[in-house]
């Protein structure tokens, strides 16, 4: 890759309209920071773009210059695909905003929104989309990949409310997309990464959804691990097809309701998320403490954007992270003896096992309605997922991490991964995540979207040429 001269960065300055930040400056070690403490890469410059238009001048002028795009939307991806090193970092940051339309139940956000604005803003209506599990994940990485989120059972992905989107594309050009306009590339939006442009303002669909949602929370001790999993398995079955269900192993929180003497000890989870009243919660939750007496609980009603925010104080900023992950078609009994075996060896409390379930309008939506990554036959995503505090945990847990992904991979059915849960980008395994007919569509889509594979940094697809 070329570096970039002094007469290329000041010819570049002198007409770019947003603000342009490189090594040494005030609020360059800061803007090239993200969310994952680990990745430590240095643009040769971060463009912070307000407007389409920045955007599209940033992207011209880095591949003019022959420079690498990264693209920065809320900065929380693992694999900090968000900065590159010695290229362009174009930053959607000043690009928070949003606004709802309460009539029409819609919502139009900057690309650099978060999750946590986007909730706020609408429970100002009572309204919501399926978002993610952190607040602090920017609305662009996560649904562009997909987005799972407590509300996904009963609506659907976050890319399957997706209604329409501004995007700058490899040639500069701003585009419409949506069912009417550059319908193929919308297509390709939902689900297909940042591989086809920049997405500088999404329009989502909203739902009525709050304010108060109904959470139950259960605990088991380390050796209730196989029981606790395998009731979680058979309750997400069970339970109404709109109620989300969220399985783990993970060390147990310091929070008020866990007792001192069990924190941080290794416990298995089940948690229940409904939208109706506390008597209907209670009759959903039941059978769970006939069937196996938690070792802790705590049943409550709990407004939405705290439900959003729940596990945000178990992803702290500049955490050192790495994670991969795999779907199940079902979640066997030796699956779960496997999880449970090895969630007591991993260092760092922080590190956990999250086990999504999938039912209700995810299983409704055609496979080929939307470029997903994965089977809408899927029930469960394991997501292995280190968190640590130090280098020395981290190495100790990416190897931890590794070592339960391979023991599991030959339970997956070869179903592939999320890709937004890939830290490692393997070219195999995303294509095996899409599966070959939805790759090549968008191979295709790529091929006249971003022929030079500008947009890289990511679960890429690469562009069909013309002899394949």
């Amino acid at each position: 890759m070329p570096a970039l001269s002094d007469a290329e960065l000041s010819a570049f300055r002198s007409r770019f309209t947003g603000e342009t930040l490189t090594v040494g400056e005030p609020g360059y070690d800061d803007a090239r920071r993200v969310w994952n403490g680990e990745i430590d890469r240095y643009p040769a410059v971060v463009a912070r773009c307000s407007t389409a238009a920045e955007v599209s001048a940033a992207i011209t002028f880095a591949t003019q210059a022959g420079l690498e795009i990264s693209v920065r939307g809320g900065g929380h991806n693992y694999a900090g695909t968000a900065v590159c090193q010695d290229g362009v970092m174009i930053d959607l940051t000043p690009m928070q905003t949003v606004s709802v339309d309460a009539q029409a139940q819609r919502a139009r956000c900057g690309g650099g929104t978060t999750w946590g604005q986007l909730d706020g803003a609408a429970q100002e209506h009572g309204l919501a989309v399926p978002g993610g599990f952190v607040s602090r994940t920017g609305i662009g990485g996560l649904t562009l990949g997909g987005g799972m989120g407590w509300l996904t059972n009963r609506l659907g992905l976050s890319c399957d409310n997706l209604v329409g989107a501004e995007v700058v594309l490899a040639d500069g050009r701003v585009v419409t997309a949506s069912a009417t306009e550059n319908a193929d590339l919308f297509w390709a939006l939902r689900g297909g990464g940042g591989n086809f442009g920049v997405v500088t303002t999404f329009e989502f669909q909203l739902h009525p959804v709050g304010p108060l949602c109904q959470l139950g929370l259960f605990l088991w001790s380390a050796d209730q691990g196989v029981a606790a999993l395998r009731l979680g398995r058979d309750t997400a079955a069970r339970l109404p097809a709109d109620v989300g269900c969220f399985l783990a192993g993970l060390s147990a929180p310091p929070a008020p309701f866990v007792p001192e003497e069990l924190h941080h000890s290794t416990m298995f989870a089940v948690l229940v998320a409904s939208w109706g009243s506390p008597e209907e919660h209670a009759a959903l939750v039941e059978p769970i403490r006939e069937a196996l007496p938690p070792t802790v609980e705590l049943v409550t009603p709990i407004p939405y954007t705290a439900l959003q925010q729940m596990f945000d104080d178990s992803a702290p900023w500049g955490l050192l992270a790495y994670e991969k992950a795999l779907y199940l078609e079902e979640m066997s009994d030796a699956a779960i003896d496997l999880i449970v075996d090895r969630v007591p060896r991993k260092v760092s409390p922080l590190t956990l096992v999250p086990i999504f379930t999938f039912n209700g309008a995810f299983r409704d939506v055609p496979e080929e309605a939307t470029a997903f990554g994965g089977s809408r036959k899927t029930r469960f995503v394991v997501n292995i997922s280190a968190g640590c505090l130090t280098p020395e945990e981290l190495e100790a847990d990416r190897a931890w991490v590794r070592d339960l992904w391979e023991a599991l991979l030959p339970h997956s059915g070869g179903a592939g991964s999320y890709v937004n849960f890939m830290t490692d980008i393997d070219d195999d395994r995303v294509r095996v995540s899409y599966g070959e007919e939805k790759y090549g569509r968008l191979a295709r889509i790529k091929a006249e979207y971003d022929p030079n594979n500008v947009f890289h940094l990511n679960a890429n697809i690469k562009p069909l040429v013309a002899s394949e």
